[in-house]
């Protein structure tokens, strides 16, 4: 006589997702000092530091934004 473990229901996966990809993503975007949009004039890469962010929080998931956080505790914007 073993009880069986509670349903989860697919809300539980939702909520997952959106505290550990949507809501990083939005914090990312909506940031004072995330940086700028476009490269600065005469660098080598064609992508501001923001689109570099999303892109390491995306592939990254809670761990680049946990980098994001950290980086934006230590420097003073560049903007």
């Amino acid at each position: 006589m073993t009880a069986e473990p509670p349903e989860i229901g697919p809300w539980l996966a939702w909520l997952i997702l959106m505290v550990t990809y949507v809501l990083p993503l939005l914090h990312v975007v909506t940031a004072r000092s995330g940086g700028a949009w476009q490269a600065p004039p005469g660098s080598g890469c064609p992508f501001g530091p923001r689109l570099g962010w999303l892109v390491m929080v995306l592939l990254l998931g809670p761990i680049g934004w946990l980098l994001f956080v950290r980086r934006q505790r230590h420097s003073p914007p560049r903007c």
